[in-house]
This record gives C-alpha cells, sequence and structure tokens, in this order.
C-alpha cells in the first residue's frame, strides 16, 4: 500500500468583512507555544503540522504520512480544525478557498528566501495569494517516479478540474473555476512538462534550469508533478485548495491510485501516452476555465468532451488500483456526491447569487471547510 500525505494552503480571513488579513505570525507564534489541549482530543491532531507560507494571509497545514485513506481524511480534518482553532485566538478563521474574493494587500512573510523570491519576480509575486492542494505519494525510486510523472500528466486537468475552486479574486468574478491556476501560471516554471524518459533527463533539466539563474533553489522548480526534494515521493501540484474536506479526500485517493496505475504500467513495459506540453498546457486551461462545469480535453487525444465523460475515464483508468487497497466503492461515493453538488467554485457561485456579495461568499464557505 503505497504511502501518501497531504498539505492544505488555507487563507486567513476577517471573520465579520471576509477580507484576508496578514495574521500567519501570531497564529504561527500560537502553534509554537500551545498544547492544543482544547482542540480535536481524536487519534492524530497532534501529527499534523502548521507551517508560514509566502504571505502573512495564508497557513499551511501538512498530514501526517498514511497507508489508508481513513486515516489521512481524519488529518485533513484535524489540520483544517487545528489551523481554524489558533486563527481563532487572534480573532481571524482559516478558510479553504483557492483565491481571496474580496481586495487584499499582501504581505510576505519575512524570511530571506521568501522577500529574495518577491525582489526577483515583482508584482506575480506581490499578487501570490493562491491556496492550493498537494498530494505526496510514495515512490520507490527516482526512476519510478520519473517514469510516474511521464504516465500521469495526461490525467492532471481531470484532477485540477474536480478541485476548482477560484472563480472570485480582487472584488471580481474571474469567469474562470480556478483563478489560482491562472495566477500560479504566471510563475517561471510552472505548468506541464514533456515526457523524462529517465531520472537522469529530469535531473538535467533541473540542472538546466537553475543554470538559468531566473530560480533561486530547486524549490523553485514548480512543475504540475515533481519529485520531491525532500522526501520519497512525487508531488502533484494542481489542484485548488479543496473547499469540501471529503473532496480533498476525493482527491488524495485519486491521485495515489493515479501513481500506483502509472508504476504498475511501467514495470509491465507499457509506454506513456504521448501528448505533446502545448496540447497539455490547453487541457488545464480548460479546467481551469469550466471546471465540470463543460467540457474537458480527452487525456488520450486532447479533443473536447462532456466533463462528466472525462471524469468518468479517470475513475475508470484508477479503479483497479482504487479496489486494490479497498478505496474504490468510497472514491466512489465521494465523486458521485461531488458531482452531484458541484465542486468549490460552484458553491462560491451560488453562494453569491444567493447573497450578492463576496462577505457572504466567505461567510458560507466557513461553514464548509471544517466539515467532513
Amino acid at each position: 500500500m503505497r504511502t501518501f500525505g497531504v498539505e492544505e494552503e488555507l487563507l486567513l480571513v476577517d471573520p465579520g468583512s471576509g477580507a484576508a488579513v496578514p495574521m500567519a505570525g501570531q497564529v504561527m507564534d500560537l502553534y509554537a507555544r500551545s498544547d492544543l489541549s482544547g482542540i480535536a482530543p481524536e487519534a492524530g491532531v497532534r501529527a499534523v503540522a502548521l507551517t508560514h507560507e509566502f504571505v502573512q494571509e495564508q497557513i499551511e497545514t501538512a498530514t501526517a504520512v498514511h497507508t489508508t485513506l481513513h486515516g489521512l481524511a481524519e488529518d485533513i480534518l484535524a489540520g483544517r480544525a487545528r489551523a481554524d482553532f489558533l486563527a481563532r485566538q487572534v480573532g481571524a478563521r482559516a478558510i479553504a478557498l483557492g483565491t481571496a474574493p474580496l481586495p487584499a494587500e499582501l504581505h510576505t512573510v519575512r524570511l530571506p528566501r521568501f522577500e529574495a523570491i518577491r525582489n526577483q519576480l515583482g508584482l506575480t509575486a506581490v499578487q501570490q495569494l493562491t491556496c492550493a492542494c498537494h498530494v505526496h505519494v510514495g515512490i520507490r525510486s527516482p526512476e519510478e517516479g520519473v517514469a510516474v510523472l511521464d504516465r500521469i500528466r495526461v490525467w492532471l486537468p481531470a484532477l485540477a478540474a474536480l478541485s476548482a475552486n477560484s472563480p472570485f479574486w480582487d472584488g471580481t468574478d474571474t469567469g474562470y473555476a480556478s483563478f489560482r491556476t491562472q495566477l500560479w501560471g504566471r510563475w517561471p516554471t510552472t505548468g506541464p512538462t514533456e515526457i523524462f524518459g529517465s531520472a537522469d533527463a529530469y535531473r538535467r533539466l533541473v540542472r538546466d534550469l537553475l543554470a538559468t539563474g531566473v530560480l533561486l533553489d530547486e524549490g523553485m522548480v514548480y512543475f504540475d508533478a515533481r519529485l520531491s526534494r525532500t522526501y520519497p515521493t512525487v508531488e502533484i501540484r494542481v489542484s485548488d485548495v479543496c473547499l469540501n474536506a471529503k473532496d480533498a479526500v476525493l482527491i488524495a485517493a485519486l491521485t495515489r491510485a493515479l501513481v500506483e496505475t502509472a508504476a504498475r504500467q511501467w514495470r509491465s513495459g507499457r509506454p506513456p501516452p504521448v501528448m505533446p506540453a502545448p496540447l497539455l498546457k490547453l487541457a488545464a486551461w480548460q479546467a481551469s476555465r469550466h471546471g465540470i462545469e463543460a467540457e474537458l480535453l480527452h487525456p488520450l487525444d486532447a479533443r473536447p468532451y462532456p466533463a462528466e465523460d472525462v471524469i468518468g475515464l479517470l475513475l475508470d483508468h484508477t479503479l483497479p488500483a482504487l479496489a486494490d487497497v479497498g478505496d474504490d466503492a468510497w472514491a466512489e461515493d465521494l465523486l458521485r456526491d461531488l458531482l452531484r453538488r458541484g465542486n468549490g467554485s460552484r458553491q462560491q457561485r451560488n453562494a453569491y447569487r444567493d447573497t450578492r456579495s463576496f462577505t457572504g461568499v466567505v461567510a458560507e464557505a466557513l461553514k464548509h471547510t471544517g466539515t467532513g
């Protein structure tokens, strides 16, 4: 059973106005000295870590390493509860939105690396308040990891469509289901990659990128999916943070199954699907624009198909791996529920339709962030 874990970036907001607030420093100070005796006594809560992100208006949670979906689901909920509990102590709330609906003046966390990135990237960094969900899945070797990256790349737009949760930004409806993808895409190394073919080819590209001097370090290699620099994992980075915690569980389950399926194909000698990166970029754009509300591009021929058909292909592709670890029924139920009620983007737009205000959108989203 492959290990996996999830990192979620959460927005810190004023509970009255819904505007993003620069409270991460205060939250992290509390985190450093809190025993959390008043929160989440269930097993595993203390394994959920909080860390700074790029700006003071957000915080990141990180689950422990898990082998079961049930344990991971508990940690995702515990991480959200932990962040929100501490945020409440300083007059804020932690919320799972991919972008801030209301205008915000951002404050870079005062760490030398973050300030250097801001100096290097200018306005792109100044406007960087986006919240993603990153899934780490265990691999047995770098060669297996790169083989996985080569075989999952065509399926990543479908994951992004499912997770889309950022239609509003800076006080406007962007027209996108995931505007986070558009903002994040301005960074130098984001997006899909071509097929690598070997771990040596992967490392060679990373060395060439660093040699340009544009990147400060390897941490700025922001491919849609990459080898982790720290852990024996592949890190899949295309998803918005999900409004509903159970959608994050679904994304994690599908991601682990994608990795296992790809590894099996590699071991059996099956080559990766051939899809040029420019077509994958269009597939990612389509997923960002419409989420699951219109058409997505087929993962094998890049032609438009109804979104539910492409999502169905993703489920069929991963079902054997899901079944082998007992996640199939749970994943099918979670997917059915998501398609019925809509992803975070649809729920946010429904909230705006009902309240006619972005403050109302945030208030409604707060009700969903901590629920299972």
